[in-house]
Order: C-alpha cells, then structure tokens, then sequence
C-alpha cells in the first residue's frame, strides 16, 4: 500500500513533464521561421475575408511571415515592411514568441554585409532603415540602446546631406517611397525616441542643427508630411511650433470617417501634382488601417488621452476590421504597390492598440521628450 501510495504521485509527476513538455513542444512548431515561410510573399488584396473577431496572435502570424518571406525573397530591409514590424512585433510578444530572425537580419547590416561595403551619399537611406528598425524595437524590449543601434545611428551622420537630409528611395509610391522628406522625418522619429540619451552626443547635436535646416528649406508638401513633422517634434525641438503641431492635430482628427477610421489618401489631398493628368482620384472615403493607426499614434504621442471618443471608435473600427490572415489591408493609395503599405498599416495597427491599452507595453508614453 505504501508503495502504491509513493509511485502514484511520482507517475503523476511524469505524466505532468510529458504534458509540459507536449506544449513546449506544439509552441515551438507554432513559431514562425525563415525556413517556414514561402519563397515568395503572398498576394495582398482586398477580398480577403474579415477575421470573426480580433486575434493578436493572429496579427502575430501573420506579421512573421510577411517580414520573413520578404527577407527570403528580397534579401533586405526595407521601410514598408520589416522596419515597420520591428517597431510593432513586440507588442504581440506575449501572445506568440518570434524566432528572432528578423532583428538578427537588421543587426546583420552592421555586422556583417557593411564590412565589405557600408553606406555612402547615395543610399543613405540604408541606416535610416536599419536605425529605426533597430532603436524602435531596443525601446520596446530592453528600454535601452543597444551597442548596434547607436553604432548605426551613429553612421547615419557620416552620409547626411549638406543640406541636411539624406537620399531615399523614390519609386512614386506615396506617402512612403516618393521624395526625401519622409526619409527625413523616419530618422529624426529614431533619433528623439532613441533611448539613454542618444539626441545629447555630440554627433546626434550637430546632426540634428543640420537636419532643422533641411526641414526649413524643404516646406511639407501634404497633411501626411505635415503629420510626420508633427511625430518627430514630440521629442525634437525646432522642427514645428506649437501651435503648427496643434494644427495638425485638429486636421487629422477633422479627417474621421463616419466609420470611425481614417483613410490615408485623405492625408494627400493637399499634395499638388501628386497624381499624374490621368489617374484616378484619390479615395478618401474608405477607411484603412494605415490612416486609422497613423492617426491614433500620433494623437496618442500629441497628448490625446487613449479615452478619448474619437481614439476608441478607431479603435473599435481597428477590432473589427482585421481581416482572416492577421493583417488590415490598405490599398496602395496613388500607384499600384501590390498594396504593400498594409504590412505598414498592420504595424501601426498594433502601434495604435499599443497606444490604447489594447496590447501591452506602450513605451512611448513613459520617454521623456529630449527637449
């Protein structure tokens, strides 16, 4: 009986490691890797079905394999997709584990493909990228900068501009691949956010004197540029007054839909010669998750408080919007981009719920401005 009694509670033991070890197991097989994404990204369109309810872990999935199969199929990083997912991914970390890679790929840059050829003038847009990506995603897991991301930020200078700018991609994909503004303001967003004081060194201090330069001479062309500058100048001085920043605000806020979103093509509008003679208009009446969660960010960073009415039924058109595959789709708003701006616009998603207290872990909020 004795012995009965003892084995009893030793076989429960064992049955409870095999258990454990079963789910360690079904979650390891669940993590999504490089080598488990396809060869080539999948389509993104519009018939996608809607998702019956919201599912972090799903925006998860789906954010791995989107990130990763560009990696696998185009062997670098880039602004409209794994930048983008560097920023956001951890704020789902809790729900799904990623398998890493993606960080290891942008610290890669540093460590292994700019030891043969680094950056120069011409592709300065090569440590903007890989700056943000990296101090976007230190400050949403450690809270501090790490040793690669300063060493990038820090090479961002060497190929500035005279003017105070850098070059960047323009494939006449608006908002994000048409003109050096946007570039610009991607690096003064990484700048000010960059953890244990990295806008005080020396670099960062002339850099950025430049970079106010480059941003009076370059005046803001649409309410997308504007909202950009409006971001950046949370944390550094000199780019817009307070009272600009607060004009921005209000004509954002202004661009609600009836829906509860906003669209990105109604952050265009004011962009003369933006569309050639013979496109088609702007669509400024569809919501999309791109303009929902760019506003929503913005708002949060500008002071808006996350209750605010017109934040949660963003918000609510974000929960009820996300389609079956994890992502929320937004239509290449000017040029057909294969509407690769939703795997931004799902980034800013997460970013927007982040925000809100629908995810957890909003770092933003809690980083004093460098002003």
């Amino acid at each position: 009986m004795r012995v009965r009694e003892a084995v009893r509670p030793l076989g429960n033991v064992v049955l409870w490691i095999l258990v454990c070890c079963w789910f360690d197991g079904a979650t390891a097989q669940e993590v999504v890797t490089f080598e488990s994404v396809p060869e080539e990204r999948e389509p993104i369109t519009a018939d996608e079905p809607m998702a019956a309810e919201f599912s972090a872990k799903q925006a998860a999935i789906y954010m791995d394999r989107a990130a990763l199969t560009w990696q696998k199929e185009k062997n670098c990083v880039t602004c409209h997709t794994n930048m983008p997912y560097m920023f956001a991914r951890p704020a789902l970390a809790s729900v799904q584990k990623d398998s890493g890679e993606v960080r290891q790929f942008f610290e890669e840059y540093r460590t292994v493909r700019w030891k043969e050829k680094g950056p120069n003038v011409n592709n300065g847009f090569w440590p903007i990228v890989v700056a943000a990506g990296l101090t976007f995603n230190d400050l949403q897991t450690t809270g501090h900068l790490s040793p690669v991301a300063r060493d990038v930020l820090d090479i961002l200078w060497t190929v500035q501009r005279e003017d105070g700018g850098w070059a960047w991609p323009d494939c006449d994909y608006a908002p994000m691949e048409i003109d050096d503004h946007y570039g610009a303001t991607v690096a003064a967003l990484a700048i000010g956010i960059a953890p244990d004081g990295y806008s005080q060194t020396e670099q960062a201090v002339a850099g950025l004197e430049k970079l106010r330069g480059y941003f009076e001479n370059s005046p803001p062309k649409s309410l997308h540029h504007r909202a950009m500058l409006a971001w950046c100048s949370v944390r550094i001085d000199g780019i817009v007054s307070d009272e600009q920043r607060a004009t921005t605000l209000e004509q954002l806020l202004g661009n609600q839909l009836p829906d509860g979103g906003w669209s990105t093509s109604g952050f265009l509008t004011d962009w003369k010669d933006l569309l050639h003679p013979d496109a088609p208009p702007l669509d400024t009446e569809t919501s999309d998750s791109y303009g929902t969660g760019l506003v929503i960010v913005i708002s949060r960073e500008l002071g808006v408080p996350a209750d605010d009415p017109r934040l949660q039924r963003g918000i609510q058109w974000l929960l009820t919007n996300q389609r079956e595959s994890g992502k929320w789709f937004t239509r290449s708003p000017v040029n057909d981009a294969g509407n690769l701006i939703s795997n931004t616009g799902t980034a800013l998603a997460v970013l927007a719920l982040q925000s809100c207290g629908k995810l957890p872990g909003w770092p933003l909020e809690s980083l004093k401005p460098s002003r």
